[in-house]
């Protein structure tokens, strides 16, 4: 399918068939794919939890109410926010980025750009996305607000600004997987109904850990799985040119 076939077969499907198994290590492929959707800064502050067991599928299901795209799917991928992991992944950025330049950039910029991005992930990004019960965000926006009204400044800098960043890349890490498993000829369905404590149980997941979706896998069962035609806002009410 070309691209534009493939996001037509994209369907939220509701109800999997069963009887149609799906390939574990595609789905395992997708979500290798999906590691090519654009993070903020690179940070990459996710994981992918995917769900191939019975008994934690049934356990999944139960925290998503049961509703059929949890009861019914053959594999769930449960997309997870780890801002917690600011540190390391910050870290680990700056040593790639050190070695990317020292390989890919001339002789005489390499110093520059080096301590760029020391500046960068060495401190800007940690101090970006620590939290403390909101006290550092508020000192943020102590610093970024004034700044603000003589230069261009980003003033989404609070730590709920941060946590919507961090859900946001997530956001498109669990899209770009949909469209790999669409063209696999695979379905999902992106859930946000379910118990986030429950699933952070059954995961054993940390407290600084957040659920972003859970997206059922599987094979649609005929016109079970969708809901008749897909409803779409009209482009003209949601393309401005400006």
């Amino acid at each position: 399918m070309n691209l534009q076939e493939v996001l037509e077969f994209r369907r939220s499907v509701r109800v999997y068939d069963e009887a149609q198994k799906i390939d574990t290590q595609v789905v395992k492929k997708c979500l290798e794919l999906s590691t090519l959707a654009p993070s903020s800064s690179n940070m990459q502050l996710y994981e992918f939890y995917h769900i191939t067991h019975p008994e934690t599928l049934k356990k999944l299901s139960v925290a998503c109410f049961d509703q059929t795209a949890a009861s019914t799917a053959q594999e769930m991928v449960v997309f997870v926010v780890r801002q917690d992991l600011y540190k390391k992944r910050s870290q680990a950025v700056l040593q790639f980025e050190k070695e990317n330049i020292r390989r890919n950039s001339p002789a005489e910029r390499q110093e520059k750009r080096i301590k760029d991005r020391e500046l960068y992930y060495g401190k800007i990004m940690p101090f970006l996305y620590a939290r403390f019960f909101g006290v550092l965000g508020f000192f943020r926006k102590l610093i970024a607000v004034p700044v603000g009204f003589f230069r261009p400044m980003m003033l989404q800098v609070s730590e709920s600004d941060a946590r919507v960043v961090a859900h946001k890349s997530c956001g498109l890490a669990a899209q770009t997987f949909m469209i790999a498993m669409a063209n696999e000829e695979y379905d999902t369905c992106p859930m946000e109904g379910f118990d986030s404590k429950r699933v952070k149980n059954i995961l054993n997941l940390p407290s600084g850990a957040e659920i972003n979706m859970i997206i059922s896998c599987g094979k649609r069962k005929g016109n079970e799985g969708i809901w008749g035609e897909r409803y779409r806002v009209p482009f003209e009410e949601v393309y401005k040119r400006i």
